[in-house]
């Protein structure tokens, strides 16, 4: 019978230490603060952003940070609608200006 009270007393302080060694037990914590979720992504902020911007960019990498290939699947899909997009805008723009040639000529 002794020896079941030593063995519940044992248990309770052990638990009890863990406890306070997880929870931090006074004011200093075991973890340490996460770093603020603000990226210096280095995109241009006077400029369009381009493909070459994109291709360059890197974001940080942390424990409890992201997928990686997700989000370079992400970012590659986006590089590429990027490139779309401005080809189809100078498209654009050729032909608008051709018209406005034409116009020009026609008169």
């Amino acid at each position: 019978m002794i020896v079941f009270w030593f063995l519940l007393i044992a248990l309770v302080v052990v638990v009890a230490a863990v406890t306070l060694a997880v929870v931090g037990g006074g004011s200093e914590a075991v973890l340490p603060d996460s770093e603020p979720d603000r990226v210096a992504d280095g995109l241009p902020e006077n400029r369009p952003v381009v493909r070459a911007d994109v291709d360059a960019l890197r974001l940080p990498v942390a424990p409890r940070g992201y997928r990686m290939a997700e989000v370079d699947d992400v970012l590659e899909r986006l590089a590429a609608e990027l490139a779309e997009r401005d080809a189809r805008i100078a498209e654009l723009s050729a032909s608008a200006a051709r018209a406005v040639d034409l116009g020009k000529a026609g008169q």
